[in-house]
């Protein structure tokens, strides 16, 4: 094997089909069951693009309605789940919450089962272990911010949708339309992609026949990594240390100077811009008129400029969701539990399709180390040397 046989990061790979969601390149446009992401942005409800990519087609106003009241007893902070978020040092990174709630609600729900290969699940069950992640979540991302700010939990209200309870809890002010507008159209845009690298990490724990809470606890450890959802709060750091839009070209020299990473441009799918920021974008500019905030849109628009005019790599969906994020009050690190709040969707609709046509995933490696070598003193047994030589029966 050649190195041009190695496909580092699996780029370039098929790993497996699916019908949860592609980009098609002839419009540049991420589909979630067919349908254009921008098209669901701008029409649905997050639920309603929840109930889509875990069964297929959008939902009647009736199975809508199923999905919402079947989901509410899980929306309010279980005490279990509220201790271990408490118990977790106050400077740790919020994913650190997120990952520990997600693994106590897994405890939680499979306690008493010792099977591990019952704990898998039956399509019904995973189905339902999808729905309680997704109504639970805000309630634990926007508990995080408040303790972490020195206030109290707020509960969720049943007159409120996804998005506007979400602001609720985490700020305590009925949020203005425009704001749960922008927010809802950020997490349609945030709820999949494919075989990302999160996404990817649950399929792979899924094939072991784990069960689903494990799947998405790793595709959280996952998605923490700044290459991956964590890029969206580098995108706010890089916006505090430049200030305003006449700092831009000094800052770019001196950061393009010292060979560093841009976060918020580029991505590994896309090569003509990420189809999604036009959407996030509008939905930024949206927020800037609400809050009167010029200033952010003038830095957005002039590092922009200045790095596509240099580079000729444009903005990915982090881009614009920084900023985005920050106008509506959500502090920097609560950025990527909010993706993790978004994409559990994607995530658990790819753990399903795993499980309904499994196949372990297990790829081979390149060994480039230190040639056989032998241990001085070292005298073999020869029934023990005999069992090694024996065909492989099966591979771990």
């Amino acid at each position: 094997m050649t190195d041009t046989d190695i496909k580092k990061g699996l780029a370039g790979v098929v790993a497996d089909v699916t019908a949860v969601s592609k980009v098609n390149p002839e419009t540049n446009s991420l589909l979630y069951r067919g349908y254009p992401v921008q098209q669901l942005a701008a029409t649905q409800s997050f639920e309603a693009v929840a109930y889509l990519l875990w069964h297929g087609d959008l939902p009647t106003e009736e199975q809508l309605a199923a999905q919402t009241a079947d989901g509410k007893p899980w929306r309010p902070l279980a005490p279990e789940v509220k201790a271990a978020i408490d118990a977790i040092p106050l400077d740790a990174h919020p994913m650190d919450e997120v990952r520990t709630a997600v693994s106590v609600i897994g405890a939680l729900d499979l306690a008493g089962e010792s099977n591990v290969l019952a704990a898998v699940g039956t399509p019904e069950e995973n189905q339902a272990r999808s729905l309680h992640l997704f109504a639970a979540l805000p309630a634990i991302v926007a508990y995080g911010q408040r303790r972490r700010r020195g206030l109290e939990e707020i509960p969720f209200r049943d007159d409120l949708g996804y998005a506007a309870n979400f602001l609720w809890m985490t700020f305590g002010e009925e949020p203005d339309p425009v704001v749960v507008d922008a927010f809802n159209r950020s997490m349609i845009l945030y709820a999949e992609h494919s075989f990302n690298a999160s996404t990817f990490t649950a399929r792979v724990i899924t094939s072991t026949l784990s069960d689903l809470y494990s799947a998405v606890v790793g595709a959280i450890g996952a998605l923490k990594g700044p290459l991956h959802g964590g890029a969206n709060e580098a995108v706010m750091h890089i916006f505090d240390e430049i200030g305003s839009a006449e700092n831009v070209v000094p800052w770019l020299d001196a950061a393009l100077g010292e060979k560093r990473k841009i976060m918020g441009f580029g991505h590994r799918v896309y090569k003509r811009g990420d189809s999604r920021v036009p959407t996030m974008k509008a939905a930024l500019d949206t927020l800037v008129e609400h809050y009167d905030r010029p200033d952010v849109a003038a830095l957005y628009d002039a590092l922009e400029t200045e790095f596509v005019t240099r580079k000729g790599i444009y903005p990915n969906l982090d881009y614009p969701s920084g900023p985005a994020y920050n106008l509506i009050g959500f502090d920097t690190l609560t950025f990527t539990p909010l993706f993790v709040a978004a994409r559990v969707v994607g995530w658990t609709a790819h753990i399903m399709e795993q499980m309904a046509a499994n196949a372990l995933i297990r790829p081979l490696s390149a060994y480039n180390g230190p040639d056989e070598r032998h241990v001085e003193g070292y005298v073999a047994d020869e029934a023990a040397l005999e069992a090694t030589m024996r065909p492989e029966e099966s591979v771990a």
